[in-house]
């Protein structure tokens, strides 16, 4: 990838912000003066934790249905199960869902898509970051239990089938390097984090610089151009966890430089972390005049750096993969030394 990158599009053809807030929070967001005026004025979608169930949350998605704006229901559970979809919650995420259903059909709520959330299982995220060793030799273990994988990934298979039997079109909301398993045929990484492989009709990739600095922007720039859509942030907000140090939310300039790089390798579908984030440092206003052509930089010793690392990670995921092929390099190795 070069260092410079030229846009070509004036703006995303699709441009969505995540919204993660309680039912107060919310309330406040969307009372803020302006806010839905610009959502509007943005021709842009909002993707919505369902974090509850509540009347605050369907009137707010009432609001927005009647101004056009289109909204995607972002599937979460209750943090005891797991918050996200992962390996060990198929069942609760398909009584979730179908909770979250019937709360639709009795609200009369129209929603532009399903938005599915495939990470690690919050309380195991948190187990790690508190150093306990005993969940990190689970993770390990996991690793040879294939059974495991594909029950789970078939029961969020009827799932997915079953949001499209209801009229839903599914988007999934990925970590990058599950993009690279499924071009070798792999499910090591998969496996090992406890991530479902769950089917969809667009694949975003969730390829936040901030958590990588100073290598993220080199991350968006390989794996956005392979990507469905590229989800961008974070500009603030977000679940907490204990013990994980705060992520510093992302600059104008980091953030006005990452759009302009998704919105080139994605062809112009870009999701924002968060919506939240934008209206507190005032970047939603900053977007109704924003310069879409202007060049954004991506520093090429990153660029190169990273798809050599690629290179690598891709080989060695194609070996366990076919472990035959591993098996025959070994005895060649083991025959060339004797």
């Amino acid at each position: 990838m070069s260092g410079h990158i030229d846009i070509t599009m004036t703006r995303p053809a699709q441009l969505t912000f995540f919204t993660e807030l309680e039912k107060e929070r919310l309330t406040a967001l969307f009372s803020e003066h302006g806010v839905v005026d610009r959502l509007v004025a943005l021709k842009a979608s909002v993707s919505m934790g369902i974090l509850d169930f509540c009347d605050e949350r369907a009137e707010i998605v009432r609001t927005l249905n009647a101004r056009g704006v289109p909204v995607i229901a972002w599937q979460l559970l209750p943090k005891e199960k797991g918050y996200w979809y992962h390996l060990n919650n198929g069942p609760d995420a398909a009584e979730r869902y179908q909770e979250f259903h019937e709360w639709s059909l009795k609200e009369d709520l129209k929603w532009d898509a399903i938005g599915i959330d495939i990470e690690p299982d919050i309380n195991e995220f948190q187990h790690l970051i508190n150093r306990r060793l005993r969940t990190l030799a689970g993770m390990i273990r996991r690793v040879w239990d294939k059974k495991q994988f594909e029950e789970s990934c078939a029961i969020y298979r009827a799932l997915v089938a079953r949001m499209r039997a209801d009229g839903y079109a599914v988007q999934s909301y990925e970590c990058f390097f599950m993009a690279d398993e499924r071009k070798v045929g792999s499910t090591l990484l998969n496996r090992l984090f406890g991530l479902a492989d769950v089917p969809a009709d667009k694949r975003v990739a969730m390829l936040y610089s901030s958590y990588f600095r100073p290598v993220g922007v080199g991350v968006l720039g390989i794996y956005a151009q392979t990507a469905d859509a590229a989800a961008i942030g974070t500009t603030g907000g977000g679940v907490e966890l204990d013990g994980l140090s705060h992520i510093k939310p992302m600059t104008w300039d980091e953030f006005s430089r990452d759009l302009r790089i998704a919105n080139q390798c994605c062809h112009g579908d870009v999701h924002v972390f968060s919506l939240e984030g934008c209206v507190e440092h005032g970047y939603l206003e900053r977007l109704a005049d924003f310069d879409w052509n202007k060049k954004a930089t991506c520093p090429r010793h990153w660029s190169v750096l990273l798809n050599l690392t690629r290179l690598l990670a891709l080989g060695m995921l194609w070996l366990f993969a076919h472990s035959r092929y591993l098996l025959v390099i070994l005895a060649v190795l083991i025959w060339a030394l004797l």
